[in-house]
């Protein structure tokens, strides 16, 4: 509980607004006390212009009415401090000080000396004025406050910032604790998912993202990782049962026509060669596999080597028409080929006529009997374009995308990895695959390839 973020972030939260309240709060009592000591001296100063010059009147009479004069000053204590040795004025109303409580060097060409007195054991903040009777200083008048006076100003002012400063606490803990819970409970939840989905559980539920801060951006990323991860496993499940499948086809059929041949089951020469032609059929089929298997493993791991030669685009176009001419005739398909173009370009023309007849067979696969499936080769603007064109059901734009990644199917039958694959060496040799298509109006897959240097 103590280590977790949710007691971290308003304990910190909160010991900064403690921290930076005892600051202002010492810094403001600080300046209180410079201030009320400033004030009370140019107070007291104020005070003693008038008193000294009602004494300099009142000289040598006895009966000055010094507590009502204390009273309409506001209680600040009146003193006489003698300077010359034998002279008492005011001895009978007035408290004095002994001469040593204010030297003559302090009021010496100055019109007022403040002083910190102690009387009976009380402290005091004090002005002396110099008291003259012509032109003989006799003594000084002070006027004084008690220093208990003035530290109740401040300590009540201390005492009304404590109990603003308690309730800023409160506040400031609530508050704490509310964007504390706000920013750790999605955090938890995050959390929560990240252990369901280290148990392989990529199912998951995730609240909806609130704002647009980081951990609403956190959260997004974090859905958008847990839906690859359940794709990536659907991916892998079907692979393991599409490769499966594909694996044991031909190799069902190679089983048992060795198992014939063994056996003598075929009499005649006719029908042991057929059965071999089924063999070696069946066995370039596993080849296939395994060499599109290996291509992509390549080319995601970029260590696919790309060959440089020059490539004569028509006949290589030929070639890869040529090839599924007995297809498109067994099944009635309008095939058709056209050459706009007779480019040569430098590349790897192996890995060209790959590509292309992939697109044919997604074309021939997905095309229904009496469809149309074309070929068409042309160039421009320093490019070179062969386009397979169907008659199949077209592709939706949810689907646009998962055409091209490994293992996805869209009945679920094959291995997925034809488009994957021409896609994938189409950016290696520096090209790419654009896709036209609606769905119930067929699908036209363009390369695209750099053309031939000028």
């Amino acid at each position: 509980m103590l280590g977790s973020l949710r007691f971290k972030l308003p304990a910190l939260f909160l010991l900064g607004v403690v921290l930076s309240g005892l600051i202002s709060t010492l810094i403001a009592i600080r300046f209180f006390q410079s201030y009320e000591h400033t004030r009370a001296v140019a107070e007291l100063r104020s005070e003693s212009v008038g008193i000294v010059q009602l004494y300099a009147r009142q000289a040598g009479v006895q009966d000055v009415p010094v507590d009502k004069l204390q009273a309409a000053i506001g209680g600040d204590h009146i003193f006489y401090a003698p300077i010359a040795k034998g002279v008492e004025l005011f001895t009978g109303s007035l408290p004095t000080l002994g001469g040593g409580a204010v030297p003559a060097s302090a009021l010496e060409g100055k019109e007022t000396a403040t002083l910190n007195l102690t009387v009976r054991g009380k402290k005091y903040l004090a002005v002396a004025r110099p008291l003259r009777l012509g032109n003989v200083l006799f003594g000084a008048i002070v006027v004084a406050k008690p220093d208990s006076q003035l530290r109740s100003r401040w300590v009540t002012l201390a005492e009304r910032l404590a109990l603003a400063f308690g309730g800023g606490v409160i506040v400031a803990g609530l508050l704490g604790v509310y964007v504390s819970r706000r920013l750790t409970d999605p955090l938890l939840r995050l959390s929560a998912a990240a252990d369901e989905v280290s148990a392989g559980h990529y199912g998951v539920e995730l609240p909806e993202p609130r704002g647009n801060d980081e951990i609403a951006h956190v959260t997004g990323r974090f859905r958008e990782m847990t839906t690859k991860l359940a794709e990536s496993e659907q991916l892998s499940r079907n692979f393991l049962m599409s490769v499966s499948h594909e694996l044991r086809t031909p190799l069902t059929a190679i089983r048992g026509h060795v198992a014939a041949l063994s056996e003598g089951v075929f009499e005649d020469q006719v029908a042991r060669e057929a059965s071999l032609d089924v063999i070696g059929e069946e066995a370039l089929r596993l080849e296939r596999l395994v060499g599109d298997v290996l291509d992509l493993a390549k080319l995601d791991a970029h260590r696919f080597t790309v060959l440089q030669e020059e490539v004569d685009m028509e006949q290589l176009c030929e070639r890869a028409y040529t090839a599924f001419g007995e297809e498109a005739r067994r099944r009635s398909i309008d095939y058709r080929r056209e050459i706009r173009a007779h480019p040569v370009i430098v590349t790897d023309g192996d890995r060209v006529l790959q590509i292309i007849s992939n697109l044919l067979s997604n074309a021939f696969r997905w095309t229904p009997e009496g469809g149309r499936v074309g070929l068409e080769l042309s160039a421009s603007n320093g490019s070179v374009s062969v386009a397979v064109a169907d008659t199949g059901p077209g592709i939706t734009s949810d689907e646009r995308e998962r055409i091209f990644r490994p293992f996805w199917s869209r009945d679920g039958s094959g291995t997925g990895l034809g488009l994957a694959i021409a896609r994938e060496l189409a950016v290696a040799l520096g090209g790419r695959i654009d896709v036209q298509t609606a769905p119930g109006r067929g699908s036209r897959f363009e390369l695209v390839l750099p053309g031939p240097a000028e």
